[in-house]
């Protein structure tokens, strides 16, 4: 309640709070995955490009290929990389073999992950390590072209190694896309974002340049949550 932000284009925007604020629950308003869990409603607006996300006559297919979302844990289909990538295109697209070939190329390329699979498209998604699934979803995500892709704490299953290759991906994404990231890491925050909203018991206490809300925050609740005194 109270949630009054702008994501800015080609800007990260970092999600940060105490577990059960929202911050999870309000990404997924973003892309009406809320949809899916019954009992749960939205009032007010969330515009996209002068659209309201909320409008119930909004085609929601279409909508989740313009904002799509990465999760917390890594979600591949259990099929080909190949096929893991093209699915989704099929879904809104028919093109030839040879595009298709292209832009999976292109999407596991976007994905940092193109170098690592190129000789083993066949093989499932599901072989693969947890970094280069979370990266495979994260490319599955860009294969649909978005506007928006909205990251839900989508290290926080990964190693060190892993999780600093998709910060870097992430910084190299935000050239082409819109990024909105939920993180219970203070330092990957500061680390990937241009914007930061601190959210506590579902209201939105403060947001502004992530450097002013590490540094010298204006309410003293936010001061506390990033200093560890609570949370």
């Amino acid at each position: 309640k109270k949630i009054n932000l702008t994501l800015m284009a080609n800007r990260v925007t970092a999600f940060i709070g105490p577990s059960g604020c929202g911050k999870s629950t309000l990404l997924r308003i973003f892309n009406r995955m809320y949809d899916l869990y019954p009992g749960q409603r939205a009032e007010g607006q969330v515009m996209l490009d002068s659209q309201n996300v909320l409008d119930p006559k909004l085609d929601l297919n279409l909508l989740r290929a313009r904002v799509g979302m990465v999760f917390q844990k890594p979600t591949p289909f259990p099929m080909t990389i190949y096929e893991n990538i093209a699915f989704g295109v099929r879904l809104y697209e028919k093109i030839s073999k040879s595009e298709m070939d292209g832009r999976v190329e292109k999407a596991l390329r976007s994905g940092a992950l193109w170098n690592e699979v190129k000789d083993k498209l066949n093989a499932s998604g599901l072989s693969l390590s947890g970094g280069q699934q979370q990266r495979l979803c994260i490319a599955r995500t860009i294969a649909v072209r978005p506007e928006v892709i909205l990251f839900d704490e989508p290290c926080s299953a990964l190693d060190p190694i892993s999780t600093a290759k998709i910060e870097e991906l992430i910084d190299e994404l935000k050239e082409e896309y819109t990024i909105a990231i939920v993180t219970h890491n203070m330092q990957q925050a500061a680390r990937v974002s241009e914007s930061t909203a601190f959210m506590y018991l579902g209201e939105l206490i403060e947001f502004g340049p992530t450097n002013k809300i590490f540094t010298s925050p204006n309410d003293r609740r936010t001061q506390d949550y990033i200093t560890g005194r609570f949370g």
